[in-house]
């Protein structure tokens, strides 16, 4: 079987694809059209899962895709392709233009404002193919699922390890004058186990993500992680209703921030579906808390110059001192608010809590007595109302000490006095997301268990 490599990936140089979204965006405008933008990404990849020391698939995979919107005035329409032939093109580009010719005026569509089209770039550092044979991620995996198993006898079932990785290329193109091409790979490695005690049985797992597969963890320690998190949840118990502490993982307290997001996206704002309606300039978290965008990190998930419109990303504060500074735009919603786009047509760059400088074990001691959070279920998060109800499951801690896995709970709190509530973030900060957080300590929530 053939390498995984740079060479054996096949892409044309990134002209050949400029010139296809360029060719595509004189095609629109000598149909008529008054703006136009199109992207085109092209990706290959290969995915393999093992389950219970065996081969369980192989998959390569080759996508490739065109998007072209063609605005009319303010009419506007779209089509796509996933064939690149130029008869092909041609014909998507005749739909989308045949589309905006039945669409309604809307005073806001259009293309970005080109004063905020990004005209400067930084190497970002995001592109490294992964030089691994199918047999060597085939071994990756098995040794990682085989770690897992034989981390304890409990360990008794399989959902499987997986070795993914990725890599392409994308190009954005508008009328304004804007042509860029962005090459980015993604490699990722997983396990899931099933432990089995006294009859009760719990599953967990773990993982890592980044853009160079050299920085990944080790097989044998993401397998052995998956089933250490697996037994500890062994022998778990109801709890009786209460109100307590609690403090969540860095894996589930980034949804607390995410709710955040998107309670202060645009259209969130703009269709007045928020908790957080014209908010900007309120104080909604305690004064010590920063939220910082910092899309120029090399290698990282979040990273980019410029969004999905072409607009140049900028370094910025969502939260200063407890207080919002902004919302999140694309050109649509900042038109709606009759405000400008922020950058923020592909969502948020690397948005980090900052910490208080306390370790894991340190947010524990000073939580004393509540409730440990380290699994979140169902969608009970109402970011119109603010009303938070979440299923539950973690650890008791008493104090300062874990003292026993609990499930079947729920946690509940208002979203806003959730964010005041905050008192603690750790500085065990995970970094496999777009938000990047260490734990989260609320003072107060109502956990409800058994009468």
């Amino acid at each position: 079987m053939n390498k995984i490599h740079p060479d054996i990936l096949a892409f044309p140089d990134a002209e050949s694809f400029k010139n296809i979204v360029e060719d595509t965006l004189k095609m629109a405008l000598a149909k008529g059209a008054t703006q136009a933008e199109a992207g085109l990404s092209v990706s290959q990849g290969l995915s393999i899962s093992a389950r219970m020391r065996e081969v369980e698939t192989i998959e390569h995979q080759q996508d490739n895709g065109l998007g072209i919107s063609v605005y009319f005035g303010q009419h506007k329409g779209t089509a796509s392709t996933s064939n690149l032939n130029p008869e092909a093109i041609r014909k998507t580009v005749e739909a989308a233009c045949n589309i905006a010719k039945y669409t309604s005026e809307d005073l806001c569509a259009g293309l970005a404002d080109k004063d905020l089209i990004a005209t400067e770039f930084k190497e970002l550092d995001l592109y490294h193919p992964w030089d691994i044979t199918p047999e060597a991620a085939i071994e990756l995996a098995l040794e990682c699922e085989s770690s897992a198993l034989d981390f304890d006898p409990r360990v008794v079932n399989s959902d499987g390890a997986s070795v993914d990785m990725s890599a392409g290329v994308s190009v954005y193109g508008n009328t304004h004058g804007f042509l860029q091409a962005q090459h980015k790979t993604r490699h990722s490695l997983s396990c899931s186990v099933i432990g089995e005690a006294d009859g009760s049985m719990q599953r967990d797992y773990w993982y890592d993500i980044s853009r160079n597969a050299s920085h990944l963890t080790t097989a044998k320690a993401i397998g052995e992680k998956a089933a250490d998190r697996t037994v500890q949840k062994l022998g778990a118990r109801k709890l009786k209703t209460r109100s307590a502490p609690v403090l969540f993982v860095p894996e589930v307290a980034r949804s607390i921030i995410g709710h955040f997001t998107s309670a202060i996206s645009g259209s969130a704002q703009y269709r007045k579906a928020s908790f957080l309606l014209d908010a900007v300039g309120s104080q909604i978290f305690p004064e010590f808390i920063q939220l910082i965008e910092s899309p120029f990190e090399k290698q990282s998930l979040g990273s980019a110059n410029f969004d999905s419109e072409g607009v140049a990303i900028k370094a910025a504060s969502l939260v200063t001192d407890g207080v919002i500074q902004n919302y999140l735009l694309d050109s649509y919603a900042a038109r709606k608010l009759s405000l400008k786009s922020t950058g923020h047509g592909s969502g948020i760059h690397n948005l980090t809590l900052n910490n208080t400088g306390k370790s894991f074990n340190e947010c524990l001691k000073t939580m004393h007595t509540g409730l440990l959070v380290t699994e979140l279920m169902g969608q009970g998060a109402n970011t119109v109302t603010g009303d938070y109800s979440r299923g539950a499951a973690g650890f008791w801690v008493e104090n300062g000490e874990i003292l026993y896995p609990v499930e079947e709970i729920t946690i509940a709190a208002n979203l806003k006095d959730m964010f005041m509530g905050i008192s603690e973030v750790g500085n065990d900060i995970d970094k496999l997301s777009n938000i990047r957080t260490g734990s989260i300590l609320l003072e107060n929530m109502t956990i409800a268990g058994s009468a």
